[in-house]
């Protein structure tokens, strides 16, 4: 593929990833977050269920049950979280903090797994850790919090991922995590919130974007990149993803761009770039890891 191309569709993707914390911040004035959260996952998870039919698929219970593991800390911790956080902070805060994610896995793979990173990508993990603090300084609320929290439960999905090793295709595993996860926040959102549902075209058409281009045509976009492009140099760029948030913000939602909030943004993209460059290796090292921890 073309090189101008394919740096094209990279930033289109990364576009859509920021963008939908934007339009998630609109949506969340007029849906609960929970329930907007639970029928963005749920819809799009049933489509994407309808294309993969003749994909592999699990053919195992306890294969399902992880992938329904999975999906409670990708699509009900990571996404739930997301949309909570609106309620209190910025997109572009939402999405800086939900990106660290890179930064978590490093430190919850040393911590519980014993890999070794190379020096480069622990002055990643430092410097988006002292993004995160100026952030944090600027503004540390309970939507900080519920942000970060986000950003950890998609490190632990990232390592369970790697962990169970599925032996179905990584589109069915994404449209069923999703189905599933989506059911769940649409369920929890009857028992954890106020429910609040507005049907406008604001609204609605928030919600159609979400599913539509925010989740199918998103993930659709990322995983042709990955499978045509170099893994490592791809999955680097995922910083431009909460450039993007920070940006569309600024633009559409007239978030209010300080100079704390361009240094903490600047460090923590620079921290995600850093540790994504060279992730490839310590991705095969984790996943070695992970098998030997499941023999014992």
């Amino acid at each position: 593929m073309n090189r101008f191309y394919f740096a094209f569709l990279l930033i289109v993707t990364t576009a859509l990833m920021g963008s939908s914390f934007v339009v998630g911040k609109i949506g969340v004035t007029y849906i609960s977050p929970l329930l907007l959260a639970g029928l963005r996952f749920f819809l799009a998870g049933a489509l994407m269920a309808v294309f993969v039919r003749k994909y592999t698929h699990p053919h195992l219970l306890a294969d399902w049950i992880k992938v329904i593991v999975i999906g409670l800390f990708q699509t009900v911790g990571v996404m739930g979280c997301i949309f909570v956080s609106l309620r209190t902070i910025t997109a572009g805060e939402s999405s800086i903090l939900t990106f660290m994610n890179p930064l978590f896995v490093v430190i919850l793979s040393t911590v519980f797994i014993g890999i070794k990173y190379k020096p480069v990508q622990w002055l990643g993990v430092v410097l988006g850790c002292i993004g995160m603090i100026i952030l944090g300084l600027l503004q540390w609320s309970n939507g900080t919090i519920i942000g970060l929290i986000g950003g950890l439960c998609w490190a632990i999905a990232t390592l369970l991922i790697k962990k169970f090793n599925l032996a179905c295709s990584v589109w069915v595993l994404t449209a069923y995590q999703m189905l599933f996860g989506g059911l769940i926040l649409t369920m929890a959102s009857f028992f954890m919130e106020n429910i609040r549902l507005t049907v406008n075209f604001i609204s609605v058409s928030s919600l159609v974007y979400l599913v539509l281009f925010g989740s199918i045509a998103q993930f659709a976009l990322w995983f042709y990149l990955l499978s045509i492009g170099d893994s490592t140099k791809t999955s680097a760029f995922l910083f431009l993803a909460p450039f993007f948030g920070v940006l569309f913000g600024y633009l559409f939602l007239d978030e209010p761009l300080h100079n704390e909030t361009a240094v903490g943004a600047i460090l923590v993209c620079i921290g995600i770039f850093l540790v994504n460059r060279s992730y490839s290796k310590s991705d095969k090292i984790i996943k070695q890891n992970l098998s030997k921890q499941g023999d014992h």
